[in-house]
């Protein structure tokens, strides 16, 4: 447990925010000192379900707080974030880091300048199962990730990629210290303006190539991530939090005569880690990287470069949908 000498207010009472300031509550009692939200009343309904104060602006808070959660819409990221660090508070915002690539840069500069810590909320890093296996995956040559969810009318403000394919993006770039150079994207738009299905297909300076799927447009939730490796092969469901690794034993007893390769077998192993849970592990990172002046999991630079890829993909795959919403169906009868 977090002992609660760091106090905390966390912006924005909706989905989000609610989860974070409970989570909070939870993890470190006694840190949390106030909610804020544009609408007062729902403000005011968390704080009094936490027993904190409630505030409509964030100005408000900061000057009588050590650290700042951003948990509002990604467009007001930046102006939340930035009112925050300039106040001099530590501040942990939900992914993406900030609409703009421009905005991201500055808010790093900010928080170096201030000598404050800048956390994103890449949250999938703190999944038991892929902290499991960081360590043992390596450098992956092929990597396929599918992240599926239903349809709910929450975060619109951002398309499929900034919603979901950023959590499964800031896995791959965790793992793969080079840079992307050929990527290829497709979009859908089924039921919001932006695109509610998306796909890529990215290879990159080291010969790393990945292929990643994101809907929020399903019937059933999906979170797998796929790893191939000269260390072996690692299937990660991040929903269950289990595992299943496969590796070459070499010249077991009992092993296949493969001409040109060797003798060999696979060995197998299943893996399960249910405990902890991500964001309560996320929160205690922030805070003790907040206390003590250290660099966070996910900081700034990583997460301007999840930004940098998402934005790629997603001009390539607006390209296609533009392309697509801009042809005729069927043909059009001659004039």
């Amino acid at each position: 447990m977090v002992e609660p000498h760091l106090t905390v207010a966390v912006a924005g009472a909706g989905h989000l925010g609610t989860f974070h300031a409970r989570a909070l509550q939870r993890v470190a009692p006694g840190c949390l000192r106030a909610v804020v939200d544009c609408l007062p009343e729902r403000a005011e309904r968390l704080a009094n379900a936490l027993g904190v104060r409630a505030a409509a602006d964030v100005g408000a808070v900061l000057g009588e707080v050590d650290a700042l959660i951003v948990a509002t819409p990604t467009a007001t990221h930046y102006a939340v974030a930035r009112a925050a660090l300039a106040a001099g508070c530590h501040v942990l915002v939900e992914k993406p880091i900030t609409a703009t690539l421009e905005e991201g840069r500055e808010l790093v500069a900010l928080a170096a300048a201030k000598r404050r810590v800048l956390q994103v909320g890449h949250i999938e890093r703190f999944n038991p199962i892929f902290r499991a296996l960081q360590g043992e995956i390596g450098v992956p040559a092929f990597v396929e990730a599918e992240r599926l969810a239903p349809f709910v009318p929450r975060s619109l403000d951002v398309d499929v990629v900034l919603d979901l394919m950023v959590h499964d993006l800031d896995l791959l770039l965790s793992l793969v210290p080079a840079e992307a150079t050929a990527i290829e994207a497709v979009g859908v738009a089924v039921l919001s303006p932006g695109e509610d299905i998306a796909a890529a297909r990215l290879r990159f300076a080291n010969g790393t190539v990945a292929h990643l799927t994101a809907s929020r447009v399903s019937q059933e939730k999906s979170r797998k991530i796929r790893f191939f490796s000269r260390r072996g092969y690692h299937s990660l469901d991040l929903l269950a939090r289990s595992a299943r690794k496969v590796r070459i034993a070499p010249d077991p007893e009992g092993a296949l005569e493969v001409p040109g390769t060797g003798r060999f077998a696979v060995a197998e192993e299943r893996l399960e880690r249910p405990e902890p849970d991500p964001l309560g592990e996320e929160l205690r990172s922030f805070l003790a990287a907040a206390a003590a002046g250290g660099p966070p999991v996910v900081d700034g630079e990583a997460a301007l470069r999840v930004l940098a890829l998402a934005g790629e993909i997603r001009r390539r795959a607006q390209a296609g949908l533009r392309e697509f919403r801009e042809t005729p169906p069927w043909p059009t009868p001659a004039s």
